[in-house]
């Protein structure tokens, strides 16, 4: 009986602590690959909601995270983001206005392809382009120059500032409650 009270006296702990997100985005990237199957029927749908979502990640960054002048070279090219296993192959290019989704099948002047997990750890910095380019898990097609670029502009973003600034209580920080205030008579 006694064993039995105890046994349930340690089930009512308090859960863990919620992991920071810092923690989660350092952390390894197992090895994985999205189901050939799940490819094959990513491959087939539209492929603008996710370019939207692309588009609209790159325009937050954007003269905060990524340097707009640095980027004027890619102003008008087209840029071809291919993401192997997960059968998406997202078409943008760089305006005067920002990143927009290209509905044009004009060749890219720079494609990338790599599987889902290379792009994570890319973007976690747990590796780097030129260990994923030199491993042939990330290849580049295309202007050169373009693709150097974009590795360099990728090298300078400043990850940290990014995960900081992408904290909950950062974002709301931003939003300023408006004050209720008594009429004066």
């Amino acid at each position: 009986m006694a064993s039995g009270m105890a046994s349930r006296a340690s089930n009512n702990t308090l859960p863990p602590p919620e992991r920071d997100f810092t923690e989660i985005s350092m952390a390894s990237i197992p090895a994985f690959r999205v189901p050939p199957v799940v490819g094959r029927v990513v491959a087939r749908l539209p492929q603008l909601p996710p370019t939207l979502a692309l588009v609209g990640a790159l325009n937050l960054a954007l003269g905060r995270i990524l340097p707009k002048d640095d980027l004027e070279p890619l102003t008008g090219k087209r840029l071809q983001l291919d993401v192997t296993d997960a059968g998406l192959s997202l078409r943008f290019t760089l305006s005067a206005r920002g990143f927009r989704p290209r509905f044009d099948r004009q060749k890219a002047d720079l494609t990338l392809r790599a599987a889902t997990r290379d792009y994570l750890a890319l973007a976690l910095r747990e590796e780097d382009a030129d260990t994923l380019f030199f491993s042939r898990r990330l290849i580049m097609e295309g202007d050169t120059d373009i693709g150097l670029l974009v590795k360099n502009t990728l090298d300078a973003v400043d990850w940290d500032a990014l995960i900081a600034a992408a904290k909950p209580a950062t974002v709301l920080a931003r939003f300023k409650t408006p004050r209720l205030s008594t009429p004066t008579t």
